[in-house]
């Protein structure tokens, strides 16, 4: 999965997240599942779906990056809304039978766990707000 050198000898980037790594990951899944046969002629519900996962590793590195720890929060809840909107696209596309079950349950525990990771970094996030206002 992870291609790039490591990061070890640097400081810490976005790449050094497991929650980056693992939606990265489940991004990567989503492109593929959309090009598969299944949903050809489905445009436009493969490019939201696309949209919404491509949104949630590309939030989580943009508001690494942005240097506050409040716009780094921002950017956190911008990619769980983009997570939320992903859980209901892989619902609608396996109620009309466009998922399988097995892929439909193998992407939504990925995603969960994506969304675990995910509350914990805003979790984490939202504390050093709390402490830097005190």
């Amino acid at each position: 999965m992870d291609k790039q050198p490591s990061s070890n000898a640097g400081p810490f980037t976005f790449r050094d997240l497991m929650v980056w790594k693992q939606s990265r990951a489940l991004a990567s899944d989503i492109y593929r599942m959309a090009a598969t046969p299944k949903l050809y002629g489905h445009y436009a519900y493969c490019d939201q779906l696309g949209r919404a996962a491509l949104s949630v590793p590309s939030n989580i590195a943009e508001g690494n990056d942005r240097g506050t720890n409040k716009e780094a929060l921002r950017f956190l809840l911008i990619a769980r809304g983009s997570l939320s909107e992903l859980e209901t696209q892989l619902w609608i596309g396996h109620d009309l039978g466009w998922i399988e079950t097995v892929e439909y349950q193998r992407l939504s525990e990925k995603r969960a766990e994506v969304a675990r990771l995910l509350g914990g970094l805003i979790r984490m996030r939202q504390q050093r707000l709390k402490s830097a206002e005190s």
